[in-house]
């Protein structure tokens, strides 16, 4: 049996009022597919034309409306526009919402509090101003409010999401994923709780059940960014380019502006005609592993290892990318220190020079890469996890791939290098450049 679509021009366009519980309607229309999503955008057009000749009782009405429609849809900057020409609590309490998605959480707050003293359910609009003053940074408040809600919200799903985001933020994963699928069983249509649910499964590396979530919330608009942009990597990462281009194209179709979700497009596009061999990958990722194997873990005379220490050579990928010539220029490097490194680069599989020879461009590190040169202050910045970076979702688990745990140790990889790993493209080179810029640290050979 065919699901019968619900008729939002009936509902929105023919009908003059507007309240609490068309909104759900609206919801459970959206949950129908995207022909409804198409709907609801000839819906707005009809309105936009309505409301420029509408008298002005009947404009606020439109802009409620509109600013609700847009809502939905993601548009969240016309949604603010419309409701703030709106009145009344429901106007009050979606401009709260959309402030949220906006990050304007001062904002929200003071919409949300304007809805209560209009006459929206205060319960409601505790929980989302709990969730605004958390995102604000007031973990405190937002806990005091949840403390009053506890047992009148106790089956409410959007208590518990908010519960979640509390022991999300005080590191307690665990208990937040359990408080999120509570939210979820009591709403499966809590976007916001599959959302997470979907982050904390692609934390830990739980690709499938991951994508699972993030394509529920799909279903649910407002669709937020970081559901395409995350869906979008974990495609990429499953070699499911057609869809993962489609998130980006979605994402670049919504703000034009977005110049990274274009170039994502782009990247996207490129991988669905490049062919990849993940047994070739592994060989590169072990021969780039023996390339960071430290010199001091071979037994070399003290001569060869203090010339090698005075050249900065402290890897056999150092040695790839020098040649004889320039270790036995080196003050007391004579060929028997030659002869014993060339040993120990045989034994590896290596040749001194290899990489000067495929055509790799040597570059001595700098001084200011190596512990032992280093300021205490600037030993602790190098000491500092990748983590700290904030990296988007792509390189997040690129720079896991290649077992980059510190800053220290991404600063030893040159932009080529990185470039290598699967799906980290010139956009995610960018953002890290972008990053280590504001710890006045760069990469090796920029």
């Amino acid at each position: 049996m065919t699901e019968q679509l619900i008729d939002l021009r009936a509902l929105l366009v023919e009908r003059e009022d507007f309240e609490g519980g068309m909104v759900s309607k609206v919801q459970e229309a959206l949950a129908q597919g995207g022909r409804q999503v198409q709907h609801l955008r000839e819906v707005v057009d009809m309105l936009n034309k309505r409301l420029a000749t509408a008298a002005p009782p009947q404009q606020k009405k439109m802009h409620l409306k509109l600013g609700v429609a847009h809502y939905f849809l993601g548009y969240t900057g016309a949604a603010v526009d419309h409701l703030q020409k709106s009145d009344g609590p429901l106007a009050a309490f979606f401009l709260g919402r959309a402030h949220v998605l906006r990050h304007e959480y001062a904002e929200a707050v003071a919409a949300f509090e304007k809805a209560e003293k209009t006459g929206y359910s205060a319960q409601q609009v505790q929980l989302q101003k709990a969730g605004a003053l958390r995102l604000q940074g007031h973990a405190g408040e937002a806990k005091a409010i949840l403390t009053k809600l506890k047992d009148a919200a106790a089956h409410n799903a959007e208590y518990y999401y908010q519960e979640g985001g509390l022991a999300e933020g005080e590191g307690d994963a665990p208990r937040a994923a359990k408080l999120y699928e509570r939210a979820v069983e009591l709403d499966p249509r809590h976007s916001k709780a599959l959302f997470q649910l979907g982050f904390l499964n692609d934390l830990q590396g739980n690709d499938t059940e991951a994508i699972g979530f993030y394509e529920r919330c799909l279903k649910y608009p407002p669709i937020g960014k970081g559901v395409l942009y995350n869906l979008g990597v974990l495609y990429e990462d499953n070699d499911h380019y057609d869809k993962a281009a489609d998130c980006y194209r979605r994402l670049a179709k919504a703000d034009p502006t977005d110049e990274r979700a274009k170039l994502f497009v782009k990247d996207a596009e490129a991988s669905l005609t490049q062919t990849y061999d993940p047994g070739e990958e592994q060989v590169s990722l072990q021969f780039r592993q023996v390339l960071e194997v430290p010199i001091s873990d071979f037994e070399l005379s003290v001569r060869s290892r203090n010339c090698l220490k005075r050249m900065n050579i402290r890897t056999l990928g150092d040695l790839t990318r020098v040649t004889e010539a320039q270790l036995l220029a080196s003050k007391n490097f004579g060929e028997t220190s030659l002869d014993e490194i060339k040993v120990v680069m045989v034994a590896k599989g290596l040749r001194i020079g290899q990489s000067l020879e495929q055509g790799q461009q040597y570059e001595f590190r700098s001084p200011r890469h190596h512990q032992q040169n280093l300021s205490p202050e600037e030993q602790a910045v190098l000491s500092k996890p990748v983590s700290d970076l904030n990296l988007s979702v792509r390189a997040r688990k690129c720079m896991n791939r290649l077992n980059l745990t510190t800053l220290g140790d991404l600063c030893q990889r040159t932009a080529d290098e990185l470039l290598e790993a699967k799906n980290f493209g010139q956009t995610s080179l960018t953002e890290v450049r972008e990053k280590l810029r504001g710890y006045n640290l760069k990469l090796r050979g920029d």
